[in-house]
């Protein structure tokens, strides 16, 4: 809000300027009067939008892929040097932080979702950004559209980590925990709220844990009152504000039907794929099977490892480390043979392997094992975590002396703060084998 954005001659360029609370109107007053009376506080059509989706909050973080026991963690970025992307000003910290993110935070605890603002893609291009978070992008980091899925990600958030731009300050509007990880205090008016919340966020340590970090900032969360006083002084009535002002422009009566918004429209289905090889640490107590997988995990952590790899993986090298190679994809996939050929055809490749794993399913895979024979491994009453984690599950039990009767068995797999039971079928050929 200033005369060189807002004026052309001295006078208002345009017929209604649209605020959202009485606070910027009063800042209009002092920054530039002469556009007061172009002014009409109207509220905030993409917070009502917002408002609007929450019931359907489950439904979105489906639509991403996030599943029970897991934290959605979006980040987001403005579009200036100072900004969490950044242009290479001192602050272009996003690319280099989204790997250690992957390597602190566990895979089957928390999903990473990263939110840059449009001017990012059209300045440097689609091309460039996927080059540049393509470590990321293979460790289980979806980039969300930033014109038509932004708002939803938002909503499903458990966590956003961003910096000054009006993402963050949405989401301290909805209630959700925000962690700032740039300010770019000297880009803001020191008068204007979205300063104020700059100032009072938690700031994240882009050089300490960041688990801790995360952790900390999600178990202690106290919503700031600010942003959701300030983001709009109308919540629910920005339809009917603006149409008002709409026929007023144009000198006609408003129609008689309320005046809507359209609602957020539910995302493609967009899961995370872990093509980055994990490294994946157990414990094995009789049937309960502790499981974490992550890109990197710290030194002196307990518990047994063993190396998990798509056979997608950039570097066709991992493949011959792998202790479990996974494939995802149809059971009836032609290209690969099937479940059977495709599995059978891995352990013959690549002999130090253990366990192929075919995951045909949210809650299924077939595996088959070096020296234990074929299984069907599907998700319990209640369990709900990505399949590849049942096969290190049974790749570690059976190294801990554990087998399986004909008659199948039941795992409890612990992961992301929950127990998932794991079904473990004996196949034959392709087929349960008969008790």
């Amino acid at each position: 809000m200033s005369p060189d954005w807002l004026l052309s001659d001295g006078r208002p360029f345009v017929d209604g300027l649209v605020l959202s609370h009485p606070e910027q109107l009063a800042r209009l007053r002092l920054v530039c009067p002469e556009a007061v009376g172009a002014s009409v506080l109207a509220g905030d059509p993409c917070f009502d939008r917002m408002l609007a989706a929450r019931p359907y909050r489950d439904r979105f973080r489906r639509a991403l892929g996030v599943r029970r026991g897991q934290r959605l963690v979006v980040l987001n970025s403005t579009w200036n040097p100072e900004g969490f992307f950044g242009d290479g000003g001192g602050q272009d910290i996003l690319p280099g932080l989204l790997p250690r993110l992957a390597a602190e935070l566990p895979a089957d605890g928390y999903r990473l979702a990263a939110v840059l603002h449009p001017n990012i893609w059209h300045g440097h291009g689609p091309g460039q950004i996927r080059a540049w978070l393509d470590r990321a992008r293979r460790s289980g980091l979806s980039l969300i559209d930033p014109v038509h899925a932004w708002r939803q990600a938002l909503v499903a958030a458990d966590l956003v980590v961003g910096d000054f731009g009006a993402v963050s300050y949405y989401a301290a509007a909805l209630g959700t925990p925000v962690l700032l990880a740039t300010a770019g205090q000297d880009r803001l008016d020191p008068d204007a709220p979205l300063a104020a919340f700059v100032r009072e966020a938690p700031r994240l340590d882009v050089h300490g844990p960041l688990r801790e970090q995360v952790e900390e900032v999600l178990a202690g969360h106290r919503p700031l009152a600010g942003p959701a006083a300030f983001v709009t002084s109308a919540p629910g009535s920005s339809a009917a504000l603006l149409r008002r002002h709409f026929y007023s422009l144009l000198e006609l009566p408003e129609p008689s039907a309320p005046a809507l918004l359209e609602p957020l429209p539910l995302p493609p289905y967009n899961p995370p794929r872990h093509t980055h090889p994990l490294r994946v640490r157990t414990r094995v107590r009789e049937a309960d099977v502790m499981v974490e997988r992550s890109t990197e995990h710290p030194y002196g952590a307990g518990g047994d490892e063993h190396l998990a790899v798509h056979e997608e993986t950039r570097d066709p090298g991992d493949l011959e480390l792998a202790d479990v190679i996974i494939r995802d994809g149809p059971p009836d996939d032609p290209r690969l043979g099937g479940q059977d050929v495709w599995t059978a055809d891995v352990l013959r490749r690549h002999p130090h392997c253990s366990v192929a794993a075919y995951v045909s399913g949210p809650g299924t895979c077939t595996v088959r094992t070096a020296d234990h024979g074929m299984f069907r491994l599907s998700a319990g009453r209640g369990a709900d975590t990505d399949p590849a984690a049942y096969a290190s599950a049974l790749h570690a039990w059976l190294a801990n002396g554990g087998r399986v009767p004909t008659g199948g068995t039941t795992l409890r797999m612990h992961t992301a703060g929950g127990v998932h039971p794991v079904i473990v079928e004996v196949l034959r050929d392709g087929l349960a084998a008969q008790p």
